[in-house]
């Protein structure tokens, strides 16, 4: 599904790693709808992901970035504006990184150390960005910055780690400073609560497989897909949503809403 709704806007898409991830299905989605996008990832990311094969399939520059660190924020923005021509109009925040989960560390025995790298990466990196594109006026008025979440974030999932932390910090970054830039600049921030999707990141958790069938089943709707999210973020990142600002968006086939589903329980 394509139209225009785009045309003639830019944007920088962090975290498209493969063609598992959201934020490269986002990617196409925005270029096909008339956007033009730089395309960002942590160096160490690039090394082992296809990032420049979407850049050049896009025609997108393609600009290394560690959001957790100012300088490379600010470099990124500087650059993104000066090879597309002006300020942004769209930002993508897909990130998000636990070494705990990855060391299979159990929630009652964290790594401090670790805890709080998972809170800079997933969740600080997005107030740090939303601060550099402030302090250097990157955003055009009327913006549409978005990052990526999910339910853990409201409700218990044990094998989900300190990530639920990281994503309720995710979420109150974006009502708070989505209050400020929307007073001062008129840019909108929201976060999408999307389905657990089949992406490198999420399939490394533990028993996501079992995770996804549950939410599946329990969806009226069943999980939404990386490319119906993307199609999600596209709509966000239009002027038909101008007036959307500090939500949390449950993109969810109605996960969210439901206590139970009869498809879960065996009835004799």
């Amino acid at each position: 599904m394509t139209s225009n709704l785009l045309k003639g806007k830019r944007g920088i898409v962090f975290g498209a790693l493969d063609e598992q991830s959201i934020a490269w299905h986002v990617a196409e989605k925005c270029v096909e709808n008339g956007a033009q996008i730089s395309l960002t990832n942590a160096p160490v990311a690039m090394r082992f992901g296809k990032i420049f094969d979407l850049g050049k399939k896009l025609n997108a520059e393609v600009i290394p970035a560690d959001a957790t660190v100012l300088e490379d924020l600010e470099n990124l923005l500087k650059k993104s504006m000066e090879s597309m021509g002006g300020k942004i109009d769209f930002i993508l925040h897909s990130i998000g990184m636990s070494l705990n989960v990855r060391k299979g560390k159990n929630y009652t025995d964290l790594n401090y150390d670790f805890m709080q790298k998972t809170f800079d990466i997933s969740s600080i990196s997005f107030h740090k960005l939303m601060q550099t594109a402030l302090k250097l006026d990157a955003v055009n008025e009327g913006g549409s910055i978005l990052a990526l979440t999910y339910i853990a974030s409201q409700r218990v999932f044990p094998d989900y780690n300190e990530m639920a932390e990281a994503k309720s910090l995710l979420e109150s970054f974006a009502r708070s400073f989505g209050y400020h830039y929307g007073v001062s600049k008129k840019v909108r921030v929201n976060t999408i609560s999307q389905s657990p999707t089949w992406t490198t990141a999420g399939s490394g958790v533990k028993g996501f497989k079992e995770f996804f069938d549950y939410a599946d089943k329990m969806s009226p709707l069943g999980n939404a897909s990386a490319d119906a999210c993307a199609d999600y973020c596209v709509a966000m990142f239009s002027d038909l949503t101008r007036s959307v600002t500090m939500q949390n968006l449950y993109h969810d086939g109605g996960f969210s809403s439901m206590g139970m589903s009869p498809a879960l329980i065996k009835i004799d």
